[in-house]
């Protein structure tokens, strides 16, 4: 009680305009998205702070209400960046790496993959080519050793703790009613209802974790189906939420028992347009046996809603806002948005979505989108998009084990807040207006002033 009376006399004497006693240490650090970069990140010194400061400009840290952990930032390998990648020279390679995957550069800790192809696949294609091999005796990833395993492997040299789970677009063509892995917009894009397809496609599963994982690349977890509610023209499959449930309690999760795969199963990947497989899923029997939820194009006020009804879920995030291939600037501003949304809401992780992609932009069907990096694979020449500034900050300040905990602010622009195992506050604040802007921000009976860059995401630190 004693606590909560110092919070609202506290927050009273701020929303008097009442400063309260001395500042703490601070470090400010700043990208601005104009122009894509590969070391986007400045120190903001501290001049010229705004004495006087709008009531809208306050934030309210509140660390000792804590909310769940981080698992990480990051975003998806695909196999069209893989071939891009690989066109460039060696050097240029090691150096993106570095500056996707290391401490000196945004240091990505949570990614994602296909499970065979995804629609940034070249093509269609499975693991299971040979129709009706229940056994799986022709399984094989070999078409993933040209472009993906490289590229997954080479993010794992610049960071060997980073956490990749995977998805499938669709199972193998043969299992599903159409006999396609691509959608055909009928009623027929689904799986199977038949137990011994099921029962392979489980096996399907397992043979995935464990030749990735001889191969040098360990699958933290799998999410059973992508955006299971498509019908496309590229890989896709439909898979209601209580079928994925039943599929995952009757076949995937004991079959992982007895193979002692360690991967976590996974609901998912849902997307929140539909709000009732997120309802219909927390209410299938058995749903508390898999491990939680992916999401992905989210209403993230649906997830407050399943979060009242089951707190304990654990939810993560699977692929950010892919836009149109423009990588405009103004795209790029709407990022902290999008991932403070999320973050706010529960998740454990963000994931964009294409980290690399060749200079058309598009996918195997011809649909451009964004990405954080293109390269040229005639010229080699590489760009950074203004994404890639936003995404860096966002992860550079948001790491595994960080602990998001309660902030109170009075204006509109997105925040992070998040505390680190040794006790490091990170504030993450967004400025949009197009003149530098000062912020106040209290913690306990300390206040400070800092100043946020024109049209920037900054990163307040406080040790």
């Amino acid at each position: 009680m004693k606590m909560k009376v110092q919070s609202i006399i506290v927050s009273a004497l701020l929303f008097c305009g009442i400063a309260i006693a001395q500042q703490p240490a601070v470090k400010v650090y700043a990208v601005q998205l104009e122009k894509g970069k590969a070391n986007p990140l400045v120190e903001v010194k501290q001049e010229n702070v705004e004495e006087k400061i709008g009531w809208k400009n306050f934030i309210y840290l509140q660390p000792e209400i804590t909310f769940q952990t981080i698992e990480g930032i990051g975003g998806a390998f695909n196999e069209i960046g893989g071939e891009a990648l690989l066109a460039s020279s060696k050097k240029d390679q090691k150096a993106l790496m570095k500056q996707l995957f290391s401490d000196e550069g945004a240091g990505f800790t949570f990614c994602r993959t296909a499970i065979g192809a995804s629609d940034f696949g070249i093509d269609a294609y499975s693991y299971s080519m040979v129709a009706d091999d229940y056994s799986m005796e022709h399984f094989s990833i070999d078409r993933d050793k040209k472009y993906v395993l490289p590229y997954i492997k080479s993010a794992l040299k610049e960071n060997p703790d980073l956490t990749v789970f995977g998805s499938p677009w669709s199972p193998p063509g043969w299992m599903k009613e159409s006999g396609y892995m691509i959608g055909l917009k009928e009623p027929n894009n689904n799986i199977k209802n038949d137990p011994k397809v099921f029962k392979a496609y489980a096996n399907y599963f397992i043979k995935y974790v464990q030749e990735y994982q001889k191969a040098g690349v360990t699958i933290d977890r799998i999410c059973i189906q992508n955006e299971n509610d498509a019908n496309t023209k590229y890989p896709s499959c439909t898979f209601p939420a209580k079928q994925m449930v039943a599929f995952a309690n009757d076949y995937l999760i004991p079959a992982f028992k007895e193979n002692k795969v360690e991967a976590g199963v996974y609901a998912g990947t849902l997307r929140a347009a539909q709000k009732l497989d997120l309802m219909d899923f927390i209410t299938a029997d058995g749903h508390e046996n898999l491990e939680g939820v992916g999401i992905q194009y989210t209403d993230t006020r649906f997830l407050g809603d399943v979060r009242a009804i089951k707190p304990d879920l654990k939810i993560f995030h699977t692929e950010g806002h892919c836009y149109n291939g423009k990588n405009t600037v103004e795209q790029a501003a709407d990022r902290l948005e999008e991932v403070a949304g999320y973050i706010n809401a529960g998740s454990t992780s963000f994931t964009y979505w294409n980290m690399i992609l060749n200079e058309t932009t598009e996918s195997g069907w011809e649909w451009p989108q964004n990405s954080l990096i293109n390269i040229d694979r005639k010229t080699g020449e590489i760009t950074y998009n203004p994404d890639y500034n936003a995404m860096y900050i966002i992860s550079k300040f948001i790491k595994p084990g960080d602990v998001r905990f309660a902030a109170v602010q009075r204006g509109k622009e997105p925040i992070i807040s998040v505390v680190s195992p040794d006790g490091t506050i990170k504030v993450l604040i967004q400025n949009t207006n197009a003149n530098d802007k000062s912020f106040e921000i209290a913690l306990g009976k300390e206040t400070i002033k800092v100043k946020a860059l024109a049209k920037s995401i900054t990163a307040v630190v406080l040790n």
